[in-house]
Formats: structure tokens, C-alpha cells, sequence
């Protein structure tokens, strides 16, 4: 059996979180990162890695998990539930998405909703309340990584060997950009103008919209 890793990145409220989870995520063998609502945010903080991560990009959380679902995966959201069991319990069966939580807010109940299963990270100092959103989203992919058997890249001095640069991915590799798609994207755009990560300013000024960079006609 294929074990795989995947991220959703749904209400992350800083941008250039976003770049930094991209790479967390190459460096410990999550397959796709799968974006949800708007495809643009900040790549500050992947220091190059993203060229070597598949993006996906959906409209809603319930198409996300449609799609996950169809690929036989579990969705978990990292969060301090009642019943979310400790991470390095690794509560895992088969391939798994992750969920990570707002930064403030944590997980809201639309992403629960979605969610089979929850797990936390057990913190023993008494210093904060949680922890930084790619923080913890590197510990708990680092645990999946080790369960699910993931091979160690090899070394070359005190550096991992980096992979060749990948050939340019292509749209539809992660959104099919129909009419239709389209014309609800724009939607999303106007209902949710003050939520969420992404940039609604439309200034055009601000280096956002890697996606476009990633995929470009």
C-alpha cells in the first residue's frame, strides 16, 4: 500500500505562513498541498522549495474532501480537541491530510466537520498557549513521516541533496479553469474580501500570486 501526505491550507491568517509550510512540506514528503478558496499567497519564507511541492487548488472544503476522499485518505485536523490523541502516538492508518488550524482561532467548525480524526501536539513547557501554525505543522508531518516509513534523503556535508527542479507544472494539474470556475472564484472573491490569508487588495503590487508563477500558460 502507497502511504501519502497531503496539507490543506484553508484559513491561515498569515500569508507568509503559507510559504513557509510549502517548505515543511517538501523537505518532509507531503505530496500535494491543496489550497482552498483563493490559489494566490505570499512564497516569502519557501526559499525555493515550492517549484518541488504539487499544488491543488479547490472552491470549498466539501470539494477538498471529495477529492480526498476518492483517493481513500483520511483528513485530520491538528487541533486540541476532547478526543484528539497525542501525535507521537501516531494515530495513523492510511495515507492522511492535514488540517492545521488558524493561527488565532484554531480550527473552525466547518473544517471539523470535514475532519475523521484529531491530533494534538503535547507541549511541556508552560511558556505559551500554542504553537507557531508551521511549527507545528513540521512536527506532525515529521511523526507521519517516521510511520509511514518515508526513505531519508541522502546527505552530501551537513545538507540534504536537493532534487533537480522539476518541469514547470501546468494548470491543470491543480484546478481546471472552466467558465464556470471561474466566475465563482470571483464570487469567493467579493464574499470574503476581508477573510482568510490570501491578498484581496488587488493592487497587483505585492509578490502574492506564486501559483500564477508556478503555472503559468
Amino acid at each position: 500500500m502507497v502511504v501519502e501526505s497531503y496539507v490543506v491550507v484553508h484559513n491561515i491568517a498569515k500569508r507568509h505562513n503559507v510559504g513557509t509550510l510549502a517548505r515543511s512540506a517538501s523537505a518532509l514528503g507531503v505530496s500535494e498541498l491543496i489550497l482552498v478558496g483563493r490559489r494566490d499567497f505570499n512564497s516569502f519564507g519557501s526559499h525555493g522549495s515550492s517549484s518541488h511541492l504539487r499544488f491543488r487548488h479547490f472552491h470549498s472544503l466539501l470539494d477538498a474532501r471529495h477529492f480526498l476522499k476518492e483517493k481513500d485518505c483520511d483528513i485530520c485536523g491538528v487541533e486540541i480537541t476532547d478526543n484528539a490523541v497525542a501525535v507521537n502516538q501516531h494515530p495513523f492508518k492510511r495515507s492522511t491530510a492535514f488540517l492545521l488550524g488558524n493561527e488565532g482561532t484554531g480550527l473552525s467548525v466547518k473544517e471539523c466537520e470535514i475532519c475523521d480524526f484529531f491530533v494534538y501536539i503535547p507541549q511541556y513547557g508552560g511558556g505559551t498557549a500554542s504553537l507557531n501554525v508551521t511549527v507545528a505543522a513540521s512536527i506532525v508531518l515529521h511523526h507521519f513521516g517516521v510511520w509511514a516509513g518515508f526513505s531519508e534523503r541522502i546527505r552530501d556535508g551537513n545538507k540534504f541533496v536537493v532534487a533537480e527542479r522539476p518541469a514547470q507544472q501546468m494548470r491543470r494539474n491543480y484546478c481546471t479553469e472552466t467558465a464556470d470556475s471561474i466566475i465563482e472564484e470571483r464570487k469567493i472573491r467579493r464574499q470574503n474580501a476581508s477573510n482568510g490569508f490570501f491578498d484581496e487588495s488587488g493592487s497587483g503590487e505585492s509578490p502574492s500570486n506564486l501559483l500564477d508563477a508556478l503555472f503559468g500558460d
